[in-house]
């Protein structure tokens, strides 16, 4: 992996809606963060071979490899990560899913959200990695 340069925070976001990817990426751009998007866990294995990340935004259903399998990926290849990702999704009510994230201990993002919630638990996942 690529050392990211001195000052802004770059992070990784797996979203395969267009709209939220959007949002996602103007709100955290304009907050001084450097985005890079993968629209699936394919797509973002590529992004971390080539780059280095503060944070990993997953969205739990991608299509060709989903959040749960990237996670592994990450758990497996990078485990140094594993404590920078934030999980979102709109499907905590499936017990697998659910269970998922109760296991896996991780911050969560529940669909829909709004800026304000993106920006709090961004700043709140750095900052306890930063202690």
């Amino acid at each position: 992996m690529k050392n990211l340069a001195a000052g802004a925070k770059r992070i990784l976001l797996v979203e395969d809606e267009p709209a939220i990817s959007q949002v996602c990426r103007r709100v955290l751009a304009s907050e001084g963060f450097e985005m890079d998007t993968a629209v699936n866990g394919i797509e973002a294995e590529g992004r971390l071979q080539e780059r280095d990340y503060d944070l990993i935004i997953i969205d739990i259903r991608t299509p060709v490899m989903n959040g749960k399998e990237l996670y592994q990926y990450i758990k497996e290849e990078y485990p140094r990560l594993v404590e920078r990702v934030i999980f979102t999704t709109g499907d905590v009510l499936a017990g697998e899913t659910r269970s998922f994230l109760e296991q896996r201990g991780r911050p969560l993002l529940l669909k829909p959200f709004t800026p304000d919630n993106l920006k709090a638990i961004v700043k709140e996942t750095l900052r306890q990695i930063e202690k």
